[in-house]
Order: C-alpha cells, then sequence, then structure tokens
C-alpha cells in the first residue's frame, strides 16, 4: 500500500493513551487537535465507559479510536475515503480493538437505513460542507439512545446550528479555527 500516512495522532487516554497513530493525509482531512479532545473527553467521562459510540466522519480516527481506547462498549466510524478506510482498519487491528467496526459509506446516506440508538455520537463533518444541522435532524429520527451526548465540530466563524427540539447544548467552546460543542438529546415524547 502507498504511504499516504506521514501524519500522526496521538492517544490521549485510556488504555492506549500514549500510542501514535498514522492517519491518510488527505485534503481537508483535519484530526480533532489533543486540546479539545482532553476537554470532549471530560466532558463525556461520565458517559463513555461501555458506551455505543458514531463517529460518522472518522478521518483520522482520534474521536473514534479515543472513545474505544477509554473504554467505549462499540464504536462505529465511517468515512468515505478509500484510504482513510484502510487505515482506519489497519489502525483497529493493531490495537486489536474488537469493539470498533470501520465501514465505508457517506455518512448522510448510511442514516437512511433502520436506525440503531447509540448513547455517543462525533459529528466533525469537513467544515465546508455545513452539515451539522441536517446530520442533528436525521439522528433524532431514532439514532439516539436516551440522553445521548452529540459532540459537534465546526469552523470558528459559523454557530453551531439550531437543534431539534428537546435537545440541549450543554457546553460550547473555541479552541483556535474551531468551535465545538456538546449537546443531550432526550428521547422524544
Amino acid at each position: 500500500m502507498a504511504n499516504h500516512s506521514a501524519s500522526q495522532v496521538r492517544i490521549i487516554g485510556g488504555e492506549h493513551r500514549g500510542r501514535k497513530l498514522p492517519f491518510a493525509e488527505l485534503p481537508g482531512l483535519r484530526p480533532t487537535g489533543d486540546r479539545i479532545r482532553e476537554t470532549l473527553f471530560n466532558w463525556l467521562q461520565p458517559w463513555i465507559s461501555g458506551a455505543r459510540c458514531l463517529d460518522l466522519f472518522a478521518g483520522s480516527g482520534s474521536l473514534g479510536i479515543e472513545a474505544a481506547s477509554r473504554g467505549a462498549g462499540q464504536v462505529v466510524m465511517l468515512d468515505t475515503a478509500n484510504p482513510v478506510v484502510r487505515q482506519l482498519e489497519e489502525n483497529r487491528k493493531q490495537l486489536n480493538l474488537n469493539q470498533v467496526s470501520v465501514i465505508r459509506a457517506d455518512a448522510l446516506q448510511w442514516l437512511e437505513q433502520s436506525p440503531v440508538p447509540f448513547d455517543v455520537v462525533f459529528l466533525d463533518p469537513p467544515f465546508s460542507a455545513d452539515l451539522l444541522g441536517p446530520l442533528c435532524h436525521k439522528l433524532n429520527q431514532g439514532w439516539l439512545a436516551d440522553n445521548a451526548r452529540i459532540y459537534m465540530e465546526d469552523e470558528v466563524s459559523r454557530p453551531l446550528p439550531v437543534l431539534p427540539e428537546g435537545w440541549q447544548l450543554l457546553k460550547e467552546k473555541r479552541a483556535g479555527e474551531v468551535r465545538y460543542g456538546l449537546a443531550c438529546a432526550p428521547l422524544p415524547g
């Protein structure tokens, strides 16, 4: 395989803390930074152990693999690019993360299938795509367990989306050119 993976991401907590993993370098692929991940997983600490997690734009794998390292029970990671999916699968095997599934799929199309609820969802789409709002509404159609936590990341110049009815924005921060937040979604009704 051609080496598209000159860059690395470091796992910052859990069983694989300190491990550096290669990721496929592609235009627009930007791993969530260490400082943001540290904050995010501090927020998620009460919910991550045993959680069913969905990473819809896995990219470098920094969020999904971090969740697995910290004890998530299941992690489903999606990406559309073949080199990214291959590298994620290699990293999954190298760390023996049997609770992780890597799927090559478009997130919006994948969410058209019959929903299975997740406890934690990571939404870090390409900034240029402006997908956070549509994704939140799609997730609200049966993809979220009661009181699920939804992480959202976007460029700092754009506000986080208007959330579906009943959702609460629990936390919101900025770091450099990134705006990120954590929402809670109780079951409708």
